[in-house]
């Protein structure tokens, strides 16, 4: 079947001087239609089907701003481009505002004309075609780098991955689905081997990245050692490719500099949130803190009440006194949202206000109980998308504008990412072991598979709490999900498909350490 040509309508009312141009343009495939007036385009493009206009700015009688507004009532997906003699700024200022497209100063030459032609129609194509050739060269150095991978190393391809995960967004078409999936995949499975083999030797100061219990010593109190205002925020849950969607919104007010850190095991709230605000390991947490440290308590909300405690506990350690304390405020709906939205100027003068905000982790829990979130969200891409909508209208958004108006400085990080699990496993254990998904902790468990385990037998060796010599922790790898052998199928589908935590994998452990300043 012989491909349609495209059809571009060109209104000049000197068109016939411009003859040896549409030539030009229909020997290399373009049907051209010309007029010499703006209302012969207006009604031409009513009437029919046209790919692109060329469009004279200067006309008698209908000028070209007045057809481009003519044309964009017609059909506002139409794309225009305006040829001008004018340099003048605001002609320009005024003809993008109103949409147009792209623009050239005459003369032009028929090869200026093409390559507009060419940006505008076959952008998408030309795109697609280079995203493909740079996918399958940037998988291919992934694949060759990743055995050798440093904890650096590890970022970097994260990063890359991320970056695919956003740029195929827009290509869905290309048919690189599933090759990405494999992709992620494979690089998967080699980081738990990574992370498993070093992680050891980091929890024991051996030269790896910073961990979760360094993130306040790494960042917060250095600069409030300089005298700077701080604002600390933790968005429980969030991975790296959703910081990515908040971040393009907040450019505008922020400068913005994305650090990494990974998450300590068990990658879930009650470990690396404490850790995080202690500055310590669990296992120094239950022996330093034993009144905060909750882990047999089956209220994840209650194993992080003690947040505050920690942190002020980690500024006394660190010789850190502030004259005006410390705010903490923890966010789980909208209206605690509204009422730190209406009192944030109240916490301008204290020089440390620390946040906690819990919707990604209340929406990934929600959606593994609802069928409608799931529907809502079906995958990574579209939970970026109600990601992106909660944060445009946000009470987090609100206030990091009017902190943005202030000399203050703005951390943004998180405790744990999530992953979308997709193969289950079969765990053993009695019925005092934990019901975690990604990670459990009991007396003498076991796992049907254990290439898709890391099994601690030892928990003082990850330094974590020992309870009794019969304790041990399991942790999934890549993409797994525990079940019990009791109801497994019920527990197998109901648990397909939906995001977990508390395991080893790129999504849960490498994490951004966000710094925003202010652009005032």
């Amino acid at each position: 079947m012989e491909k349609r040509k495209q059809r571009i309508l060109w209104a000049d009312d000197e068109v016939a001087l411009l003859r040896p141009h549409v030539i030009f343009l229909e020997e290399r495939g373009y049907d051209v239609v010309a007029v010499t007036s703006g209302d012969e385009a207006i009604r031409l493009v009513g009437e029919s089907v046209f790919d692109a206009v060329l469009l004279d700015e200067m006309m008698p009688g209908r000028d070209g701003l007045s057809t481009l507004e003519g044309i964009k009532e017609i059909s506002e997906s139409l794309p225009v481009i305006m040829i001008t003699k004018s340099e003048e700024e605001e002609l320009v200022n005024t003809a993008i505002r109103k949409r147009i497209n792209d623009y050239l100063l005459k003369p032009v030459n028929p090869m200026q004309i093409l390559s507009a032609l060419r940006r505008v129609l076959d952008r998408e194509k030309i795109e697609s075609n280079q995203l493909t050739h740079d996918y399958l060269a940037g998988f291919n150095s992934m694949r060759a780098s990743a055995p050798s991978a440093d904890w650096r190393g590890w970022i970097d391809i994260y990063r890359k991955i991320v970056r695919w995960d956003l740029e195929l967004e827009r290509f869905r078409d290309l048919g690189l689905k599933q090759t990405h999936e494999d992709m992620r995949r494979e690089m998967n499975v080699e980081f738990a081997r990574y992370y498993e083999r070093n992680y050891p030797d980091w929890i024991r100061g051996g030269d790896g990245p910073l961990l979760s219990p360094g993130v306040i010593g790494d960042k917060v109190i250095p600069s409030i050692a300089k005298g700077e205002k701080i604002y600390f925020i933790v968005i429980d849950c969030m991975r790296l490719d959703q910081w990515m969607v908040l971040e393009k919104l907040l450019d505008p007010y922020f400068q913005v500099t994305t650090d990494y850190h990974y998450s300590i095991l068990p990658s879930a709230t009650p470990y690396s949130r404490n850790a995080i605000f202690s500055g310590l390991y669990p296992e120094e947490i239950a022996a330093q803190f034993p009144e905060y440290w909750m882990e047999m308590s089956d209220d994840d909300g209650s194993r992080n009440r003690f947040e505050k405690e920690l942190l002020e506990a980690q500024l006394k350690r660190h010789k850190v006194n502030l004259a005006r304390g410390l705010k903490y405020v923890k966010i789980f709906n909208i209206e605690e949202g509204n009422q730190m939205r209406r009192q944030i100027s109240s916490y301008f003068s204290v020089p440390l206000v620390a946040l906690v905000i819990n919707f990604v982790d209340m929406f990934a829990h929600g959606r593994s109980e609802s069928e409608i979130l799931k529907e809502l969200a079906p995958d990574e891409a579209a939970f970026r998308s109600v990601m992106e909508s909660w944060f445009k209208h946000s009470a987090l958004f609100d206030i990091l504008r009017s902190i943005a108006l202030q000399d203050a400085k703005v951390f943004i990080t998180t405790d744990h990412g999530s992953i979308l699990c997709r193969k289950a496993t079969t765990v053993y254990g009695n019925k005092e072991a934990s019901t975690n998904l990604r990670y459990k902790y009991g007396n003498n468990l076991n796992c049907e598979s254990t290439k898709q385990v890391i099994k601690v037998s030892d928990p003082a060796e990850y330094r974590l709490p020992v309870e009794s010599i019969s304790k041990n922790y399991i942790f999934a790898k890549e993409n797994t999900y525990f079940v019990y052998p009791t109801r497994y199928h019920q527990y197998e589908k109901q648990y397909r498909n939906t995001f977990q935590h508390g395991g080893v994998s790129l999504e849960e452990i490498i994490l951004p350490l966000v710094t925003l300043t202010p652009r005032r």
